[in-house]
C-alpha cells in the first residue's frame, strides 16, 4: 500500500499500544430475579437516538424487550431514558428483584447523585 498520501499530510498511522483481549459474557441474575440490560444507538452529535433494553429471568428466558426512539437528543439522554423506561416497565410488570445493567457510568453516577442531573432530564 502507498502511504505517501498519509505521510503528505502528517497523519499518524501509529496505533499505539494493542491491548489484550478482554472476555465479556452475560451474567445470570440469581433466581427469582430478573436481569434488565439498557443501550442506546445514536447517529450524529446531537442526533438521532433510540434507547432500548431486554428483560431476562434467571434462565435467561426472554421476558420483555423495548425500544423506544427519541428524535434529536444527545447519548446521555439517551442512556438516561433507557434506564427510565427500563424502571418504568419492571414497575408495570410488578417487578421487586431487578439488576439494572447500564453501560454509562455518568448516567449510573446520576442515580446516585439525583442533584447533578441536568435540568431536561429532570422531569
Amino acid at each position: 500500500m502507498d502511504f505517501s498520501v498519509i505521510m503528505f499530510f502528517g497523519i499518524n498511522t501509529h496505533t499505539g499500544k494493542v491491548l489484550r483481549p478482554l472476555s465479556i459474557r452475560w451474567e445470570f441474575p440469581s433466581p427469582s430475579w430478573v436481569k434488565i440490560n439498557t443501550d442506546r444507538v445514536v447517529r450524529g452529535y446531537p442526533g438521532l437516538v433510540t434507547c432500548g433494553g431486554i428483560f431476562r429471568g434467571s434462565m435467561r428466558e426472554f421476558i420483555i424487550a423495548f425500544s423506544v426512539f427519541l428524535d434529536v437528543q444527545t447519548a446521555l439522554v439517551a442512556e438516561f431514558c433507557g434506564v427510565i423506561y427500563a424502571l418504568e416497565e419492571a414497575q408495570k410488570l410488578g417487578l421487586t428483584n431487578v439488576w439494572l445493567e447500564c453501560y454509562s457510568a455518568l448516567v449510573c453516577a446520576l442515580f446516585t447523585a439525583w442533584t447533578n442531573v441536568p435540568w431536561m432530564l429532570r422531569n
